[in-house]
């Protein structure tokens, strides 16, 4: 039946995609998705159903992530593949388990804000069908930490819940004053950090006025610095925590960012957010036309950080031999989200399969 679903679902996604999907409202399909997938979370028994059918059998990395002397990176258990869901699809941790069950290895919901928020106005989200990729300037609409923390909190009381490697993507509310960014980061990471395997730093979305100068070392210091005194009060642990950086930013600023991130201690980072080097319009563009730029931010901030130093690829991830692409670059995990939209619920599962089958011949950064 596996097999069957696998040689069916991908032909008839892309007939719907095509004669259907494509023509309507993406963000009221995304939201429609989403809402779609809070009800399957309801039903007892369907996620499982969906685990069976999708997530099928993808080979466990078995030394989890690196553990550095300090113990910033180890997860003290292992990921189950390679490549995650990139924050900005699940923004309110509606479904972080059914996206699991969908075949990703990790979940990263988000990105939440202390306060909710409504975002930009609309329109705010476009298809750029030619080049398979995604305009968006949604400006962090979410439902606030809080809310996030409930579900969160109900996420983990579950064998299932627990077992999901879920990252919280974290981010400060357009009315926050940029000299005040570090207490939004602070409130949100005190808030969620008890529930998360990691932690992301955005400074890098172009959608909120002013985010990006926050990519300066010494603001993003202190920002970085309150995350983690502030994840380690919420969680009693030291709770890994990541920069995600913008593809639009000179070598030599990514070289500085990558010193800082050894200063202060992080974990790592996510290299990249969307980029503004395009002429759609305003927000930033995701999916294929990124890939390049991605894979030389990889590249550049792997010969700057070894490898007790964490770093996901993302950016244009829509096949395995991309995939690949960005592991030997020098990533050691992987995120996606816009591939998702284009080719359907079981291109995570098809990735990490694909993956774990030449596990061997992958340059594996997990060594403990």
């Amino acid at each position: 039946m596996r097999p069957l679903l696998s040689t069916i679902e991908p032909v008839l996604y892309r007939f719907l995609y095509n004669h259907v999907i494509s023509r309507l409202d993406p963000e009221k399909c995304h939201n429609a998705t989403m809402n779609a997938l809070h009800l399957i979370s309801r039903v007892p028994g369907l996620t499982a159903l969906i685990r069976m059918f999708f997530s099928g059998s993808v080979a466990t990395l078995n030394s989890g992530w690196v553990g550095s002397q300090q113990g910033l990176k180890s997860l003290a258990r292992p990921v189950p593949g390679y490549l995650g869901l990139a924050a900005g699809m699940d923004k309110d941790a509606l479904a972080p388990l059914q996206f699991g069950a969908f075949g990703f290895a990790f979940v990263e919901v988000g990105t939440v804000t202390p306060r909710p928020q409504p975002g930009n106005e609309k329109p705010r989200l476009w298809r750029i069908l030619p080049l398979r990729a995604v305009r968006n300037r949604m400006g962090f609409n979410n439902q606030g930490a809080a809310q996030m923390a409930r579900r969160l909190q109900q996420l983990r009381s579950t064998r299932q819940g627990r077992s999901l490697v879920l990252g919280v993507n974290l981010g400060k509310n357009k009315t926050t004053d940029l000299s005040k960014a570090a207490d939004d980061y602070r409130a949100s990471a005190l808030a969620l950090a008890k529930y998360a395997d990691y932690l992301v730093i955005n400074v890098s979305s172009p959608n909120t006025p002013g985010l990006r100068s926050l990519q300066a070392s010494a603001q993003l210091r202190e920002i970085a610095e309150a995350v983690k005194t502030a994840a380690q009060e919420s969680a009693g642990r030291a709770v890994p925590v990541l920069v995600k950086l913008a593809p639009d930013l000179e070598d030599s600023q990514l070289v500085e960012l990558a010193e800082m991130v050894k200063e202060v201690g992080l974990a790592g980072v996510i290299a990249t957010n969307t980029t503004i080097d395009h002429d759609f319009g305003e927000g930033g563009l995701s999916g294929p036309p990124l890939k390049e730029r991605a894979l030389q931010v990889v590249r550049l901030l792997r010969s700057h950080l070894n490898e007790e130093y964490l770093i996901i690829g993302c950016g244009g991830i829509e096949d395995v031999a991309s995939a690949r692409q960005f592991l030997e670059a020098g990533a050691d995990l992987l995120e996606a989200l816009t591939a998702v939209i284009y080719q359907g619920p079981s291109f995570a599962g098809k990735i990490n399969k694909q993956l774990s089958a030449n596990l061997p011949a992958l340059p594996l950064r997990n060594n403990h």
